[in-house]
């Protein structure tokens, strides 16, 4: 199993995915809080959806980290580096379980990602694919800074998408 650095901020603590965190994700993706991330499916698409993220850490060495808070371990999302094979560009992916809005922890999560993703892995720049529909990821994006980039591709071809594009700081605070 690679091993994943443990991420902590004033109130999170990002961790590597584990089997214990199966059920809520399962959760997620089966509902229809996630049309935006693959999900709206059945539970074996569901399983299938949270072994590709286990295994894209086997596969690339990072990958989206469950977030949870300092003194509770229940994820409440998964948020971090994801490119998986196919992918145009390198991605800060974010997906929020429910009841977990409106308290900015996606945005203190994502912040804290990122500055792993260019300070950490080396990346320059990374981009967030967001289904034109997804109106609070795209407020997300906005208030990281990340600007629209029309001229980037898309991940699914046939599915376009907005592709925000998150630009390296010029000072990173980790």
């Amino acid at each position: 199993m690679t091993a994943a650095p443990v991420i902590t901020t004033d109130r999170l603590v990002l961790r590597r995915p584990a089997a214990r965190d199966l059920e809520a994700a399962i959760a997620f993706y089966m509902s229809e809080r996630s049309q935006y991330a693959g999900g709206n499916v059945p539970r074996f698409v569901a399983w299938k959806n949270f072994s590709a993220i286990l295994g894209h850490w086997e596969m690339q060495g990072f990958g989206l980290w469950a977030v949870t808070t300092k003194g509770d371990d229940s994820i409440l999302g998964l948020v971090g580096p994801y490119y998986p094979d196919g992918w145009p560009e390198h991605e800060l992916g974010w997906v929020m379980f429910e009841g977990s809005e409106g308290r900015g922890i996606a945005q203190e999560a994502v912040l804290a990602a990122r500055n792993h993703a260019f300070e950490i892995l080396g990346w320059s720049t990374a981009v967030s694919y967001i289904a034109p529909e997804n109106h609070r990821s795209i407020k997300l994006a906005e208030r990281l800074g990340a600007e629209l980039d029309p001229n980037a591709a898309y991940p699914k071809p046939d599915q376009p998408c907005l592709v925000y594009r998150h630009s390296r700081p010029q000072e990173i605070r980790v």
